[in-house]
C-alpha cells in the first residue's frame, strides 16, 4: 500500500515513464519468453521484444480476443498456451544478470530446493477462476501465489478508493463461485483486516438468511450484484429489518442506472440508513483485478480508478482495432504489467466505453490515476445478445436495462427476444416483461416504456406483458441462478 499511496497522486508524465519501464521488462523477461501463445504471436507479427519500448509501441502487436482462448477440436486445452511456463533454459536466456544473480546466491547459500520454491511461488498455478461462459465454454484462469498477492493488493486499493477502512464491517453478497467478484472482495478483507461476511448470495442462505446475518453483523458496507441487492433491500424493507448501520453500497458485475441508486437509497432510508453512498466497480476474469469509483455526496459517476503500475488500458475502434484519441468512445483493451500464470495481452475485453479513459485528476478525490468512464457497456454480462438489430434498428440491450432500471414504478423486469409467430424466418420481436410497484398502473407503465424506448432507442417493444412480483422473481431466477436472467433469447433456431 505504500507504493499505492505514491502512485495514486503521481503526475501523469511519471506514471507513463513508470509504465514504459514496466512494459519493457514484462514483455522481454516474462511474456515473450514464457508464453507459448505470445511467443508465436510475436513471431507471426515480425516483432521482437526490444521493439516494445513504450506504451505507444503496443500498437505494433495484434490484438487478442476471447476467440483465441476458446478450445477447439485440434487444441481442446488452448488455455494452457496463455500460462507463463518458464524452464531452466528459457530463464537463463531471458533473464538479465541482475535477476539471475539472486537465484545463484540462493542456490549457493540455501540449496537448489530453495530456488525451486522461490520460482514455484512466482510461477506455479495454485488457484483457479473461470469466465462466466454464457455463450461459450467457461475458460479457466489460473493464479500463482504471486498473482494472489496482487489480488490482495488490488483488494486493499479498492478499499482505499471506496473510502472504507479496516474497522468497517462488510457484507459480501456476491454469489459464491470461482469468479473474480467474490474472491476480490474476500481478498480485500484478508489484505486490510476488515470483517467480511461472505453470504454467497441468494442461492446459499436465501435473502431472508442474508438479511438476518447482515442485520446481526451491523454491516456498514454492502457489496454485490445490483439486481440482488435491490431484491434483498426490498424484502428487508417489507419485513421491517433494521439496516441503519449501512453507510456504503458497492455494486459490481453490471452497469448501474441512476434510478437504481435512488431506489437503493430510498429502501435503505426506510430501514433507518441515512446519507448512503452508492457507487460501482468494474472488473473481469481475465484481468484478475477490479477497479472502483470513488464515493461522492451526490452519488455521481466518477469513473473507475485504475492502477497504472499493474495494467495498461487502451481504447480502440471496435471495427478497425486502431487506438482512438483520448476521451473518445471505443472498446477497452487490457494488458497486464505484473501478472503470472494465465496472461492475456492487448486483450479485447469487448466492453464498450462512452467517453473513453480520463487522465485529468479526479475532481472528487484528487487522485491522478487514469479513470475509465463509468458509462460502460459490459459485453461480458450480455455476450452475444449485446447488440441486436430489431426492425432494422441496432439496439444495445444494456441501454434497455438502464432505462428499465431507472423507472421508479418498475420493481423487476425481463427482456425476451422472440420470432413473430415462432417462425424462425420471421422478424425479431422485443417483448418486455414487467412487475410493477402498483399493479393498477399497468396501462400507464406500458405506455411510458413504449414511449421511452421509442424516444431513446428508436424502437418500441412489440409487447409489454405483466407478472406479479413473486412470479417475476421466479422467472428471472433471483435466488436460483448465479445471476438474474434479464435477457432471454427465445427465438427458435432456423
Amino acid at each position: 500500500m505504500n507504493k499505492w499511496r505514491e502512485i495514486q497522486r503521481m503526475p501523469r508524465s511519471e506514471q507513463r515513464a513508470m509504465q514504459d519501464h514496466l512494459l519493457r521488462r514484462y514483455v522481454s523477461e516474462y511474456l515473450q519468453p514464457f508464453s507459448a501463445f505470445y511467443r508465436e504471436l510475436f513471431a507471426r507479427a515480425g516483432v521482437s521484444p526490444d521493439q516494445i519500448r513504450t506504451v505507444d509501441d503496443l500498437r505494433r502487436l495484434p490484438l487478442t480476443s476471447k476467440i483465441d482462448l476458446l478450445p477447439s477440436k485440434e487444441d481442446p486445452q488452448r488455455f494452457k498456451k496463455f500460462i507463463l511456463q518458464p524452464d531452466p533454459a528459457s530463464l537463463k536466456a531471458a533473464w538479465p544478470l541482475h535477476k539471475k544473480l539472486p537465484l545463484l546466491w540462493q542456490k549457493w547459500t540455501k540449496g537448489t530446493a530453495a530456488v525451486k520454491q522461490r520460482l514455484r511461488t512466482e510461477f506455479y498455478p495454485s488457484f483457479m477462476t473461470f469466465t462466466t461462459g454464457r455463450s461459450a465454454e467457461p475458460v479457466p484462469f489460473f493464479y500463482t501465489p504471486h498473482d494472489l498477492a496482487n489480488l490482495r493488493e488490488t483488494g486493499a486499493r479498492l478499499v482505499d478508493v471506496m473510502g472504507l477502512h479496516s474497522e468497517f464491517r462488510v457484507a459480501n453478497v456476491f454469489p459464491y463461485a470461482p469468479h473474480l467478484a467474490f474472491w476480490q472482495v474476500f481478498s480485500a478483507g484478508q489484505a486490510t483486516g476488515m470483517m467480511v461476511l461472505s453470504t454467497g448470495g441468494g442461492k446459499v442462505m436465501g435473502s431472508s438468511g442474508d438479511l438476518r446475518a447482515i442485520a446481526r453483523l451491523r454491516a456498514e458496507a454492502l457489496i454485490g450484484v445490483p439486481g440482488y441487492i435491490y431484491h434483498l433491500l426490498r424484502r428487508g424493507a417489507a419485513e421491517g429489518i433494521d439496516l441503519s448501520s449501512i453507510k456504503i453500497v458497492v455494486l459490481g458485475a453490471e452497469r448501474v442506472p441512476p434510478g437504481m441508486k435512488l431506489k437503493i437509497r430510498s429502501l435503505l432510508a426506510q430501514m433507518g440508513a441515512k446519507d448512503v453512498r452508492v457507487f460501482g466497480t468494474y472488473g473481469f476474469t481475465e484481468a484478475r483485478m477490479a477497479f472502483a469509483e470513488c464515493p461522492t455526496q451526490d452519488n455521481e459517476y466518477t469513473g473507475y480508478h485504475l492502477y497504472p503500475d499493474l495494467a495498461i488500458f487502451e481504447v480502440v475502434d471496435p471495427k478497425t482495432g486502431e487506438v482512438v484519441p483520448d476521451g473518445c468512445d471505443g472498446e477497452l483493451v487490457f494488458s497486464p504489467l505484473q501478472a503470472r500464470a494465465s496472461c492475456v495481452f492487448r486483450y479485447r475485453t469487448g466492453d464498450l466505453v462512452r467517453g473513453g479513459i480520463r487522465y485529468e485528476p479526479c475532481p472528487h478525490c484528487g487522485r491522478t490515476v487514469p479513470r475509465i468512464s463509468s458509462d460502460l457497456t459490459r459485453e461480458s454480462s450480455l455476450k452475444d445478445l449485446q447488440l441486436l438489430k430489431i426492425k432494422g434498428t441496432l439496439v444495445n440491450l444494456e441501454d434497455c436495462a438502464m432505462l428499465l432500471g431507472s423507472m421508479p414504478e418498475i420493481e423487476e423486469w425481463q427482456i425476451e427476444l422472440r420470432k413473430k409467430d415462432d417462425d424462425p424466418l420471421e422478424v425479431d420481436e422485443l417483448v418486455v416483461h414487467l412487475a410493477l410497484r402498483d399493479d393498477e398502473q399497468r396501462e400507464a407503465a406500458a405506455t411510458k416504456v413504449r414511449e421511452t424506448f421509442k424516444g431513446r432507442l428508436e424502437v418500441a417493444p412489440n409487447r409489454v406483458e405483466f407478472l406479479g412480483l413473486e412470479a417475476m422473481l421466479r422467472k428471472i431466477g433471483m435466488e436460483t441462478e448465479m445471476k438474474e436472467k434479464r435477457f432471454v433469447d427465445a427465438r427458435p433456431k432456423p
